[in-house]
Order: structure tokens, then C-alpha cells, then sequence
């Protein structure tokens, strides 16, 4: 019994900010200090590591939620399924619904709850339920819903990443900048003929990296203390990648039984492109080789960092034709590869 992606889906917020819309932005430092640079030395420089020209935010009247909500109907129409016929609906999220101009997450119902119910599916037997795994989540939703079909207790899943990450962003941190909205969603099932899902890895880096993404204070001095915001240590995390995931990778790819030069594309979370390709760099090393010109499809300039929602928007994209010179045909070998908060690692070699 093999698992396959029969259908993917994916939404992209409408309202897009730039980079030179940050430029009357208040920038500080962690310990409240102001920040060395003016502010189009900052942007100057975070377009440089980043790679991050724009990003998509979501409408006021959306939540995360939402955002899965329209993922998944497309995802369900790219598969041609009727929905009354999953088994589990995963939701891969990290906050929850903010409302716009709100502190408070929203988690109850759960965000798989609420998708199952604007998809207006009545078959109780369709299990919903919230998957918090930071940025790897959408990844590990899909190695979960591997499971299930491989135990027998289900034969077809739906799996989405969703995040309204600039609704907890600090404006007064520099990392803002990073982060954006968006969903995107996938259909697993079970599969006679197709090889589908060949490998998986997937591990938690807790004993001194657990605090290396956090929620925390403004960096403004004066702001409430009690407000929270996602806060993260950028150097820690780029050098924490570097060695850990590439190693994750190869471990993966091994245990597919594939080679190195069957792999015709990397899916990998889109944080940084600085750091993506470093980790594909570190990756082909440890097999002896350099990595393909167009072996990693990249959507970070426009969209940014959506968390969860980064890889499966990516690989619709692509089975869409919607990236430009990126495609992909029937048999092709690829990866899926993701870091993020825990900290979290994990990968999957799919066969297309």
C-alpha cells in the first residue's frame, strides 16, 4: 500500500507589501536599544540575505482558518474527490486564528474543526485536528497521514499548512519583515500502483535549541510586556540548519533507495534564500556533487516566510506551471524539507 498525492491546492493572500513600505518603521534591537542602521541600510541588507523583495498579507476579514478553507476546496477540486470521503482532515498551524487588530489566538474549536465544518462535511467519521510542529508541520502532517494509511486506518487524508503570521509580528523588529500569510494543502491517498511517498525522516532538537524561536516582547521598550510576539535567534537557527538538515536530507534520500542523481527537484521551507541554498550546497556535497541549476523552485522574493503554508504552496505552484522554467513529469523523484520552531527537522521523497 503506497500514499499519493492525488490533489494540491493553495491560497495567496491579496494584499502585498514591499519592502520600501517598511522604511518609516521604528526598528530596535532585542534589549531595546535603537537600532545602528537607517532604515534603508536595513532593508538593504535583509533583501540581500533574505532574498525577500515582497510578501502576501491576508485581508482583514480572514483568519487562518479561512486561508485553509479555500486551500483545501481547490485541493479537493484538483483531486476530484467528494469530501464526505476523508478519513482525517490535519490543519499544520503554529497561532491559531488572530483576529485582525487582536492579541488573542483562537484554537477552540480547533482550526480542523472549523475547516470541516465550512467544507460542510456531515460524515462524523472525518477526524479533524491541529498539528502545532512549527514550520515543518505541513511535512509532518503528511508523514502522520503516511501512517494512518499504512495502519490501515484510513485510506484518504487531507493535509493543510496555514499561517497568519502578520497578525504576531513586531513591528519594531527587523525579523517582521520576514514573515507573511498564506495555505496550502494537499490530498494523501492510498495507492495500488503509484509509489507515491517513498522515505521520511523527521526529529526534534530540544536539549539547547528549544528557546531558538519563541514568542516574546516587543522590542520596544515601552510596549506592553504582557503582548507577545514570535521572536527568533537568526544566527543560531542559519547555523543550526546548516549542519542538521542537510544530514536529514541524505538520511532520507538513503532510505528511499533513490540516488542522488534521480532527484529532480527540492521542495524546502522557504526562510531565507541565503540559507536554502547553503543547505542544498551542504546537501550535494555530502554525495560529491553540486547541486543543479534549477533543482530548488524558490518563491520567497514574492510571498516570503507563510511557515507552515511554504512547501505545499511551492509544489502547487509547480504541478500548477505557475513557476516560471519549474516542472514537474510523472516518475519524477523530489524532497520535501523543512526546519523550523522545536527545533523541528524532517523530509520526504516522494516519486511524482
Amino acid at each position: 500500500m503506497n500514499c499519493k498525492i492525488t490533489g494540491t491546492g493553495s491560497y495567496i493572500p491579496n494584499v502585498v507589501t514591499k519592502n520600501a513600505d517598511f522604511d518609516q518603521h521604528e526598528f530596535y534591537n532585542l534589549d531595546g536599544s535603537t537600532f545602528p542602521h537607517d532604515n534603508k541600510t536595513t532593508i538593504r541588507k535583509f533583501k540581500a540575505i533574505t532574498g525577500i523583495e515582497e510578501r502576501r498579507y491576508l485581508d482583514e476579514n480572514l483568519n487562518t482558518s479561512d486561508l485553509a478553507v479555500i486551500a483545501s476546496q481547490k485541493a479537493i477540486e484538483s483531486a476530484g474527490i467528494d469530501p464526505e470521503t476523508l478519513d482525517y482532515i490535519i490543519v499544520a498551524h503554529n497561532y491559531g486564528d488572530v483576529k485582525s487588530n487582536s492579541i488573542q489566538s483562537d484554537t477552540v474549536p480547533s482550526l480542523a474543526t472549523r475547516v470541516k465544518a465550512h467544507l460542510r462535511i456531515k460524515n462524523p467519521k472525518c477526524v479533524g485536528y491541529d498539528l502545532l510542529f512549527g514550520c515543518p508541520g505541513w511535512i509532518e502532517g503528511m508523514i502522520q497521514a503516511k501512517a494512518f494509511i499504512k495502519a490501515g486506518l484510513a485510506k484518504r487524508c487531507l493535509v493543510i499548512g496555514a499561517e497568519a503570521l502578520s497578525r504576531v509580528v513586531d513591528k519594531h523588529d527587523r525579523d517582521s519583515m520576514i514573515f507573511s500569510d498564506g495555505a496550502g494543502a494537499a490530498i494523501l491517498e492510498a495507492s495500488d500502483k503509484e509509489p507515491g511517498i517513498l522515505s521520511h525522516e523527521s526529529a526534534t532538537f530540544s536539549f539547547q535549541e528549544s528557546d531558538y524561536i519563541y514568542f516574546g516582547k516587543s522590542n520596544h521598550s515601552t510596549a506592553p510586556e504582557e503582548v507577545k510576539y514570535i521572536k527568533m535567534h537568526g544566527r543560531k537557527i542559519y547555523e543550526f540548519a546548516l549542519v542538521n538538515v542537510p544530514k536529514a536530507m541524505k538520511e532520507c534520500l538513503e532510505n528511499s533507495g533513490k540516488s542522488i542523481k534521480d532527484l529532480k527537484k527540492i521542495f524546502i521551507h522557504q526562510a531565507n534564500e541565503k540559507m536554502d541554498h547553503a543547505i542544498i550546497h551542504r546537501f550535494y556535497k555530502l554525495h560529491g556533487m553540486t547541486p543543479p541549476a534549477d533543482v530548488m523552485p524558490m518563491t520567497i522574493h514574492e510571498l516570503g516566510n507563510s511557515s507552515v503554508a511554504t512547501v505545499p504552496t511551492l509544489f502547487d505552484l509547480v504541478q500548477r506551471g505557475e513557476i516560471e522554467n519549474q516542472e514537474l513529469k510523472k516518475g519524477d523523484v523530489v524532497m520535501f524539507a523543512s526546519v523550523g520552531a522545536g527545533m523541528n527537522i524532517n523530509a520526504i521523497t516522494y516519486q511524482v
